[in-house]
């Protein structure tokens, strides 16, 4: 604690600063570790880390040099420490999972290292580093213990993430998640369905259930052990009172069902969006990178869930430049882009991790080949994109209302189904309201609509 604050300030009192890496998964961590701390001590979030007590990298190995980004950042604390000896650094998150006691060795200033699984244990990390004087690690794979010590948020907003499952036993070539966040572990069913009622006592409408494979789940159902599926879940979560509107993400081809396709056809309460990962269009790629699936098969993924649900609309992720991949590959994939028609995507240059089996296949291309073809992806997708939100023009759309507009203090904002921001006059709608909203006008990033009071 600064020692210009420590008079005004209860010693047991810290200011906390977290940079949160990557996907979801880690932003709902990030969530997590900010609620585990503030039910064991007195704490304030800040935004800049020169004001902080505690400083929390959550950290993600998806991408190339992660680990050096993690240790340049980790550089620029340590000035901090310097002026503040008493400031605690913690790593989490996947890049602690990997790297585990070589960011001691690294960065011998660090207190803390904790992984996905162990973010429970940061209050007793803490306690265990300032009695010992000794930096403390525990990249344990526990499994489903975090989930038991994990308090319910603070509810700021009407929506929110709750985690079914953790890992991944896909093994993709390229992929270091199985390694760092362990295999497939589900929740039990009643577990989840407790959390998402309390929620929605607390006055949560919308849920995102979250997942590596999230339709991989199979949670056991109390003592008779038996199993429920994903599309068993959301059947039950549908009858929760106060829950409207249910996303999940994020899922796997392989892991599609006819049971899912059926609860697209019975559960409105489902949105009619779907982020389903494809990474590539080539069957030969497809295979290099383990997929388990072929595009054709993957198409009529798509052709399945849209019979069952006319107008659902789909993102992805894409990995432009994975080793062998040709340009009549690359075109294979603009090609099923093509077919499919995706809302938006997630899309990105190769990066090899160090330990994966694709890190050890030769690469063809040079880098300026790959960054030009993830400009042509990425340019037919947003065409894609625009075309889609142009289509949006004059309808109506529901929306939940999440909260004031960033653009003006005196409108308010909510999601359509498909995840487009509409901004739009206040007049007598609150947070949390569904409403209907005309859309008027399409601008780059977002839409503007009115409310709709035929409705």
């Amino acid at each position: 604690m600064h020692k210009k604050d420590s008079e005004n300030k209860n010693i047991n009192k810290y200011n906390v600063y977290i940079k949160t890496f990557g996907c979801q998964m880690n932003e709902y961590d990030s969530e997590k570790i900010i609620d585990i701390l503030g039910t064991k001590k007195q704490i304030e979030i800040v935004k800049q880390a020169e004001k902080a007590d505690i400083i929390i990298l959550n950290t993600c190995s998806i991408r190339e040099k992660a680990q050096e980004k993690v240790f340049s950042d980790l550089g620029r604390i340590k000035e901090i420490k310097e002026e503040n000896p008493n400031l605690i650094i913690g790593v989490g998150g996947c890049v602690a999972s990997q790297e585990g006691h070589e960011i001691i060795k690294r960065a011998p200033y660090v207190d803390i290292v904790f992984g996905p699984q162990t973010i429970h244990k940061v209050s007793s990390l803490i306690d265990s580093r300032i009695l010992n004087n000794k930096p403390q690690i525990d990249i344990s794979f526990p499994e489903i213990e975090k989930f038991d010590s994990i308090p319910l948020p603070k509810i700021t907003k009407p929506t929110a993430f709750v985690s079914i499952m953790e890992g991944c036993s896909k093994y993709c070539s390229f992929c270091v998640v199985p390694y760092t966040r362990g295999t497939e572990v589900s929740r039990p069913f009643e577990d989840v369905l407790l959390e998402i009622a309390d929620l929605a006592n607390n006055g949560i409408k919308e849920i995102t259930l979250l997942g590596q494979n999230v339709n991989a789940y199979r949670g056991v159902i109390g003592q008779s052990k038996e199993i429920a599926d994903l599309a068993m879940l959301l059947e039950y979560i549908h009858e929760i009172p106060g829950i409207e509107r249910i996303r999940y993400t994020t899922s796997h081809p392989r892991e599609m069902t006819k049971r899912i396709y059926d609860a697209y056809v019975n559960l409105p309460k489902l949105v009619s969006f779907l982020h389903l990962p494809v990474q590539s269009g080539s069957d030969k790629i497809l295979s290099a990178m383990k997929r388990g699936y072929s595009s054709i098969e993957y198409k009529s993924i798509i052709r399945n869930l849209r019979t069952a649900r006319p107008g659902l609309k789909v993102s992805s992720d894409f990995i432009v430049g994975f080793p062998g991949e040709t340009e009549d590959d690359f075109k294979k994939t603009l090609a099923l882009i093509e077919d499919v028609g995706f809302d938006t995507s997630f899309s990105f240059i190769y990066s090899p991790r160090p330990g994966t089996p694709a890190a050890n296949i030769p690469d063809i291309n040079s880098h300026e080949i790959k960054l030009q073809r993830l400009q042509r992806l990425q340019s037919l997708i947003n065409d894609q994109a625009k075309n889609i939100s142009q289509s949006m023009l004059h309808s109506t759309q529901r929306i939940l209302i999440e909260g004031v507009s960033k653009n003006n203090a005196n409108e308010l904002m909510g999601r359509t189904e498909n995840n487009r921001v509409v901004n739009f006059a206040c007049n007598n709608s609150n947070i949390g309201d569904l409403v209907d909203i005309k859309i008027t006008q399409i601008n780059s990033n977002t839409l503007r609509g009115e409310i709709n009071y035929a409705q």
